[in-house]
């Protein structure tokens, strides 16, 4: 079922069973890229891993071809934000900050997520900003779940949430034209969600949406560039940047943080629905 005028497609429980299929996937292949991150390694090592996790669980990395992207994942370092190929001669060096984003699609239904890790000993300025983002995404994440419960809520409840929480962290850029979206069949999906704007515009948060939430801030100016490659966006200004991202779905009885091993239950405690098991490990 799709909601109108956006294009919306609402998920069944049954359905986001299956997304929480894939969001596992995609959590253990970050897990295990997390662990390797070192001074060294290449982001190509980095893709290998992931790809291999991916496949092992019998998925298909969601990224790999996407409208020609080589690489199972992107691997963004420093300045650079979003959509960084992976390369051998990328070689991670001490005091590096690199985010991760990795795609699956398990049984047709997709996960994304995205993490940001230190190399080595790190500025901690730098590790502050990569907290700041995540602390942001969450509070994006608490937002829809209780608008979603209310009745009331709309989807830039989610953007304000977001925006006030890096706000309150310091001053960051919040990266413009680039944030979160609908995921399901497919990766990239309606509604777009923006990580600033004012709230109770936009479509209800209803059970059955599921979103991936992905703020990117930056230590310095929040404009952007495209490289040559056609894919990797860095800051204008050579400041560093930080993203992350988790799917997410709303349930009946609450939201499911569907690329977290612990289902969101750490960070959001009763918002979480029943169908995530209490006590599993957090991711």
């Amino acid at each position: 079922m799709r909601r109108p005028q956006l294009d919306i497609q609402l998920k069944t429980p049954e359905q986001i069973e299956k997304m929480r299929a894939a969001g596992l996937v995609v959590a253990e292949a970050l897990r295990r890229m997390r662990a390797a991150v070192a001074p060294g390694v290449s982001t190509a090592d980095l893709d290998a891993i992931a790809e291999s996790t991916i496949r092992e669980a019998g998925a298909v990395p969601s990224f790999k071809g996407y409208h020609g992207f080589p690489a199972s994942i992107c691997a963004s370092v420093n300045e650079q934000i979003v959509h960084g190929i992976p390369s051998v001669d990328q070689v991670l060096a001490e005091g590096d900050l690199i985010s991760v984003d990795c795609g699956a699609v398990l049984d047709g239904w997709h996960g994304d997520a995205a993490i940001t890790v230190g190399v080595g000993e790190v500025d901690p300025a730098l590790l502050r900003m990569a907290t700041v983002a995540e602390d942001a995404m969450w509070a994006g994440i608490a937002a829809a779940a209780r608008g979603a419960a209310s009745g009331k809520g709309r989807l830039t409840d989610i953007s304000h949430a977001v925006e006030n929480a890096v706000r309150k962290g310091g001053r960051y850029g919040i990266v413009d034209g680039y944030g979160g979206h609908g995921i399901g069949t497919e990766m990239h999906q309606d509604p777009h969600v923006l990580n600033h704007g004012r709230p109770g515009k936009g479509p209800r948060l209803v059970q059955g949406m599921a979103l991936a939430i992905e703020p990117m801030i930056t230590m310095g100016s929040p404009r952007t560039a495209e490289l040559a490659d056609g894919w990797t966006v860095v800051t204008r200004d050579g400041s560093r940047a930080a993203h992350v991202e988790h799917t997410m779905a709303l349930l009946p009885d609450g939201v499911w943080v569907l690329t977290a091993q612990d289902g969101g239950r750490a960070r959001l405690g009763e918002l979480v629905t029943a169908r995530q098991p209490a006590g599993t490990s957090a991711c």
